[in-house]
């Protein structure tokens, strides 16, 4: 079709402005193989690409992931779970959406996502790329089901671009696509306790633990299972290094000879069996089976399955990824016991270098990291997650891959930082906080690892718990989340401390000025930077007046309060803009292209969240928001001025924002 008969065929349909069909949207830093074919990569809508497009095939097994040019088979490996349950599928892609030849399709298509904490929207154009006029990147096992391909672009604009879904962890796309957790275990040599748990190696830990698949038997129905190589296995060297698989189920079957073998069959999102080892489709091992048994299991096996027993799957995979089921109310079922966890809590925070950043317990400064009580009502099941915010280098964008062995270290570690978490049971009126530390904790994860999320799992009983997480190295700044599943009740909150001082100044008189306002849903609650209507939120001019001759800048605090009980926070934050030249000092208008000087984000789950900062003298206008937008309620703005500066700190700081500790969550602004 000539490009003017489609532009008049097409005009009228969405066109993403936020995620647009170029190379922007493809590439982060152009440091993947799919770099090379930038010039001839192209977009079109499904309805191009075949006669008769639909969301999802007729058959459920031709709706299976099939991996393209990006190597993100660790997200492919996660979007089979929502293929397995519709209640999954529905939270993530809502049904009813209008598709191609229906009446009220506008090209678009709306997904959930989940994102530290909260649910997110994410709408894309149906534009997907291609080469040579098919799709290049994932797709569906039928060429006629394209709910794979949108959903991986929705998951691509959320990260940023399509390259960096090159290469992942099975874990998080999981968590994301579900709301759930998700645990890694090595399927290594486990080692002894001594070695696990050695200084040297702290930090670069991942957790150890052989599979016992007759733990899992409550909730095989349920749970999400995928394992990985770090290396090319012996059953399949074509897999090269570092690939994640689906395990779809695990079968115990007797042998003629009256023995046991347990068998599994796994899934490969290349879409083709690859596998040479004793049980391939005319492999020996199936002679030591009824041939009724054989045909039974060889023909469970859909294209591009195979199967492998127990101990071929232990030797030549390398860990496995084990994701909790979550049922139709959305309670996570354990793995450990098959308990439902009914009870659930979250509360966010942040490590800030020199005040909340205190390091592993080898540092003197872990008393100072932040802290949360954990209070159990009823001796029950316990899981508490920790789960870090991921940082991206200015240099690459792209994340690290399955495996921390794979390239240098530094790969993996530029994204996350090492974490564990510890538990201590205590009693809070009497806490002696230097003499529980110096105690052994009575749960914990052990050691530092450098993963996204960590889990604790405990069974506890009624009473007061401190929880402290941390990372490994002292000063290491980041936000995180942490999430409390229990099968009994409980409830979470965060230790009070003392207010950080501000950091460029140590001295001084202060100005300080309170202003009042709310979010109206319709009006004036717009949302974050994310949305369009962001510039619908309450915007206040303020004034950095300069009381000193010949300083060059204005020592300021800026703290936004909700007004509201713990029970209905939303996530906060705001932006500070330089106010237009000529602008009146009532005025607040601001360009919408205009980038903010200094932002208190990301957007946080508590009462308050405060920014210090130094500006240049001049008129600035704040505007605080909410994360999603619709979402209604009170604050108050306090505007902290230092008019009198005896000590100043350091002239390089000067216009730079420094973030601190009243940060709650992890959500993207």
């Amino acid at each position: 079709m000539e490009e003017d008969e489609r532009a008049v065929e097409y005009k009228g349909l969405f066109e993403d402005p936020a995620f647009i069909c170029e190379d922007s949207s493809l590439f982060s830093d152009y440091s993947t193989p799919i770099a090379r074919f930038q010039d001839d990569i192209t977009w079109l809508r499904p309805q191009e690409i075949c006669p008769s497009p639909a969301l999802f095939p007729d058959n459920t097994n031709d709706g299976h992931a099939k991996q393209g040019l990006l190597g993100d088979c660790w997200f492919l490996c996660a979007c089979t779970i929502l293929l397995k349950y519709q209640h999954l599928m529905n939270k993530v892609i809502p049904p009813a959406q209008p598709q191609w030849g229906e009446r009220g399709y506008r090209g678009s298509f709306l997904f959930h996502l989940w994102q530290h904490g909260c649910w997110t929207e994410v709408t894309v154009d149906d534009r997907l790329p291609c080469l040579s006029g098919k799709l290049c990147f994932s797709r569906c096992q039928s060429p006629t089901a394209f709910w794979v391909a949108l959903l991986e672009k929705a998951y691509a604009k959320l990260q940023g671009s399509y390259e960096r879904l090159w290469a992942g962890q099975v874990s998080e796309a999981l968590v994301d696509l579900t709301g759930g957790l998700a645990e890694r275990w090595s399927l290594g040599d486990c080692g002894t306790e001594e070695d696990q748990g050695r200084g040297s190696s702290d930090s670069d830990w991942v957790r150890k633990r052989r599979l016992d698949l007759d733990l899992l038997h409550a909730v095989r129905e349920g749970c999400s299972v995928s394992c990985s190589v770090h290396s090319a296995p012996g059953g399949a060297s074509e897999l090269g290094q570092f690939h994640a698989l689906s395990v779809m189920e695990w079968v115990d079957v007797r042998t003629v000879e009256r023995g046991g073998v347990r068998l599994i069959r796994i899934r490969n999102p290349w879409g083709r069996r690859c596998w040479e080892g004793a049980w391939r489709e005319s492999g020996e091992g199936w002679n030591s089976l009824d041939p009724a048994c054989t045909l039974n299991l060889l023909g469970r096996a859909q294209e591009a399955e195979f199967w492998v027993d127990e101990t071929e799957f232990l030797l030549q995979f390398d860990d496995v990824t084990v994701g909790y089921p979550i049922n139709e109310e959305g309670h996570l079922q354990s793995i450990y016991s098959g308990e439902l966890l009914t009870h659930s809590h979250q509360r966010g925070d942040r490590w800030v270098k020199g005040h909340s950043a205190g390091g592993c317990r080898n540092n003197s400064s872990y008393g100072s990291n932040p802290q949360f009580w954990l209070r159990v009502f009823e001796r029950g099941e316990v899981l508490v997650s920790l789960l870090q915010h991921r940082r991206y280098s200015r240099n690459t964008g792209h994340h690290y891959t399955q495996s921390p062995e794979e390239g240098s270290s530094n790969t993996q570690h530029q994204h996350y930082q090492a974490i564990a978490l510890h538990m201590w049971k205590v009693e809070k009126k009497r806490l002696n906080l230097s003499g529980t530390l110096n105690s052994p904790p009575c749960a914990s994860t052990h050691c530092h690892a450098y993963e996204r999320e960590v889990v604790l799992h405990a069974h506890l009983d009624p009473g007061f718990h401190l929880l402290i997480p941390s990372t490994f190295l002292q000063g290491g700044e980041g936000s995180f989340l942490l999430r409390v599943f229990s099968s009994s009740p409980t409830s979470l909150s965060a230790v009070k401390t003392p207010g950080p001082s501000l950091p460029l100044v140590t001295e001084g008189e202060w100005e300080t000025n309170y202003l009042r306002g709310a979010w109206v849903t319709g009006s004036s609650a717009g949302g974050s930077r994310n949305f369009l209507s962001h510039w619908q939120n309450p915007r206040f001019p303020v004034t950095m007046g300069d009381n000193l001759a010949g300083s060059t800048g204005v020592n300021v605090r800026v703290t936004l309060h909700q007004n509201c009980p713990d029970t209905d926070l939303q996530a906060i934050g705001f932006h500070l803009y330089k106010a237009p030249e000529g602008q009146g000092q009532a005025e607040s208008t601001v360009p919408r292209e205009e980038e903010p000087v200094a932002s208190c984000i990301p957007h946080c789950y508590t009462q308050a969240v405060s920014l210090a900062c130094c500006l240049p003298p001049g008129a600035y206008v704040i505007v605080p928001s909410t994360y999603q937008p619709d979402s209604p309620g009170q604050f108050t703005l306090t505007v902290a001025r230092k008019i009198h500066r005896r000590v100043v700190k350091s002239q390089e700081n000067l216009g730079r924002a420094v973030q601190e500790v009243s940060h709650i969550s992890v959500m993207r602004s």
